[in-house]
């Protein structure tokens, strides 16, 4: 048996994550917030799957967010084409692991526009507007067409939270009526 040449890219050790023992430095990046538990228990995961999924060994993982039953793992947007070759296997263990209903894949650090549309996906969007309001802040404005309200991945709540946790979007939804 060879020596595994790579893990999962995260900001966990690896010898840490296959052991269940952080190190100092580790230790000290979840005390601060940097690594959350739901960070620790996704990197887990795929460490655990890389056996049966070789892509996995390439992929950098940054964070996790979950809303309610539904978890969203971020990881290098130009990594996010070699999960999603393996036709949704990859997310549906991960969800029997983590016991979500819902896993989605996204590219960290992406635009907003890019983020955006794979967030409503596979819902479309029309457009985005930045809205300047009085006090000074911003929202932004997400319009879709009121066919694809049925297509949504999540209620638009859970949509408008898991923009404001990843990307720190205040994001309004509207729907443009059918011609």
């Amino acid at each position: 048996m060879g020596v595994n040449v790579q893990v999962v890219f995260t900001k966990i050790c690896a010898v840490d994550l296959k052991s269940g023992i952080l190190c100092p430095r580790c230790e000290e990046k979840v005390k601060s917030g940097e690594v959350s538990e739901l960070d620790l228990k996704v990197a887990e995961t795929l460490l655990e799957m890389e056996d049966s999924y070789p892509a996995l060994q390439k992929i950098h993982f940054h964070k996790s967010i979950e809303s309610g039953n539904s978890l969203i793992i971020l990881i290098d947007k130009r990594d996010v084409p070699s999960l999603q070759n393996y036709g949704g296997k990859i997310l549906r263990e991960i969800a029997e692991k983590t016991r979500k209903r819902k896993v989605r894949i996204m590219g960290y650090n992406e635009g907003t526009r890019n983020f955006l549309e794979n967030l409503f996906a596979p819902a479309s969007v029309l457009a985005i507007n930045t809205l300047w309001l009085p006090d000074g802040s911003t929202e932004t404005k997400a319009i879709l067409p009121r066919r694809d309200v049925r297509r949504l991945p999540a209620n638009v709540e859970v949509l408008k939270e898991l923009a404001k946790n990843i990307q720190n979007i205040t994001l309004r939804v509207e729907f443009e009526s059918s011609r």
